[in-house]
């Protein structure tokens, strides 16, 4: 009886596929209704089979095939990876702030005194980069016969290093903030040694070409320590484990939008810088025109802060939400 009742029904089903969605939904909600009392009484009987593929088969033109408004990986980029730097903004702050300070700290012992300068960066960098400038070829530290091999090395020691950074945050920051201690002091001996010598201009020209990118990165991705140990030293109403996971879970998106960014800042590396150190002279000769260097400068530095600072309070603003599962929230549907 029970056969008799719907098999014109399942036959129709299975071999005349609706259009209207409505009733697609309706069929499906029937299938599920069908399929419940035949897998109770009939478990082991082949309409009860056949009644499961009529509804799988609808199931899967419904999702699988279901056209989504926004890609996931788009929603990653443009929505999630935003947002998520809106609730970090003030951490971002601080980082910013304190490397600031180091490597003010870098530039005030570098006047002070004079020995500040090898005790940090060593002997054998300070004579080499001194040398360099007395032979009017003061950037020869990045040249490199093998540009290529010079973008690989460069690329993988920025990844590994600011991956470092941000692993120092278990640590509850410590490991974070003695690395940007380092690098911040090395900064301003470095920067301070070309100022000096009547260079700075230059130094800025060719050194900021990538330095934009590779330095604003550190901070982000000491960002991403301090991320990992606000999680564990105040978890709010979360357990100390969970903040934790958080805490990691948000650190690591921070550090995947980096790697594309050190990738980029070691090709200006290993090519531009390349090109400019090789072709300058005594005569100021920079390898290319100030326009050009400037605009890759310029440009470098507004994405980073359109991207970081900029596009998430604009988000935020707009009332652009993401959910766990990366599922957007427009304002509208808000």
């Amino acid at each position: 009886m029970f056969i008799k009742k719907n098999v014109d029904k399942w036959n129709e089903y299975q071999h005349s596929e609706s259009t209207d969605p409505d009733e697609t939904a309706e069929r499906f909600v029937t299938l599920v209704d069908d399929l419940s009392y035949a897998k109770t009484f009939y478990p082991k009987s082949k309409v009860t089979r056949w009644i499961n593929s009529i509804a799988a088969s609808i199931y899967l033109n419904i999702y699988q095939n279901k056209k989504e408004k926004y890609n996931r990986f788009f929603i990653f980029w443009k929505y999630e990876l935003p947002l998520l730097f809106k609730r970090y903004h003030r951490i971002l702050l601080f980082t910013f702030l304190v490397f600031l300070l180091f490597v003010a700290i870098g530039v005030f012992g570098s006047i002070k005194e004079p020995g500040f300068i090898r005790g940090v960066l060593g002997d054998a960098y300070v004579n080499m980069t001194e040398e360099n400038i007395a032979n009017g070829d003061p950037f020869g530290v990045y040249k490199s016969d093998n540009p290529f091999t010079m973008f690989v090395h460069i690329a993988m020691n920025n990844i590994f290093v600011a991956f470092l950074m941000a692993i120092g945050g278990i640590l509850c920051g410590a490991g974070t903030l003695f690395s940007m201690w380092q690098n911040g002091l090395m900064l301003g001996c470095f920067q301070y040694m070309f100022f000096a010598k009547g260079l700075g201009i230059q130094s800025v020209m060719v050194i900021w070409v990538h330095g934009t990118l590779e330095i604003l990165s550190f901070v982000v991705a000491s960002t991403a320590g301090f991320i990992i140990a606000n999680g564990i030293l105040f978890p709010g109403t979360y357990s100390r484990s969970i903040s934790f996971r958080r805490g990691v879970k948000d650190a690591l998106k921070v550090m995947i939008v980096l790697v594309p960014i050190f990738i980029l800042a070691a090709f200006f590396e290993s090519y531009v810088t390349h090109l400019m150190s090789n072709t300058y002279d005594k005569h100021n000769n920079i390898g290319l025109p100030v326009w050009g260097s400037g605009l890759i400068l310029f440009l470098s530095l507004v994405f980073i802060v359109w991207y970081f600072v900029i596009l998430p309070i604009q988000l935020h603003k707009k009332g652009y939400q993401v959910s766990t599962g990366g599922f957007l929230k427009t304002p509208a549907a808000i």
